[in-house]
């Protein structure tokens, strides 16, 4: 029976990553807050009624995408709405009062690193929110040698590094759990 229990999970996991990650608008999942577009992301934008402006697009390391008529515009950091408006602005001055539609059609920009002494350390495309336990969890837990009270989560914001302690049994044990923080695209989480 547990065995057939932990097939169905696995198989549903299956499903859910073959599926599109995000095909609204702006929401995360989970959270309300709005999905910030990144390098990597795979959008699908259309012009209602205009075959020539329908295209998908691949946001570009340095953030950008390329569009026709209106050449470059950059991506990374918007929503997909502000994106969209920029779009539209820029797309009237060819189409009249045109129908715009943006979609992230894939998330490939949502990546977090785990390293140290993990048992499978290296770098997660998440296709959903994960907080630092999850996170230990998707890189095969902690090995015997880990520093399991000098976890450390690393988050890069504005060319400033902000470091973040996680003490594991704590967090576990159900004590101080504001530390088990939900990870941000390309935190790095250290195990010593």
């Amino acid at each position: 029976m547990k065995r057939l229990l932990g097939l169905l999970c696995c198989f549903s996991l299956l499903l859910f990553a073959a599926a599109p990650l995000w095909a609204v608008e702006d929401a995360l999942p989970l959270t309300g807050e709005p999905y910030l577009i990144g390098a990597g992301d795979v959008l699908d934008i259309s012009v209602w009624k205009d075959e020539a402006q329908t295209k998908s697009v691949v946001v570009l390391p340095d953030g950008t995408i390329s569009f026709p008529l209106i050449g470059q515009v950059v991506a990374e950091g918007r929503t997909v709405a502000q994106l969209k408006e920029e779009i539209r602005q820029k797309v009237s001055q060819f189409v009249p009062d045109p129908v715009l539609t943006v979609i992230v059609h894939q998330v490939n920009s949502m990546l977090i690193y785990v390293v140290g002494k993990v048992n499978s350390p290296g770098r997660f495309l998440l296709s959903t929110n994960v907080n630092v336990l999850q996170a230990l969890t998707m890189a095969g837990g902690l090995n015997p040698f880990a520093k399991r009270e000098k976890i450390t989560i690393m988050r890069e914001e504005g060319g400033n590094t902000t470091i973040f302690k996680f003490n594991y049994d704590e967090v576990a044990a159900g004590e101080n759990l504001p530390q088990n923080i939900r990870l941000r695209r390309g935190d790095v989480v250290v195990v010593p």
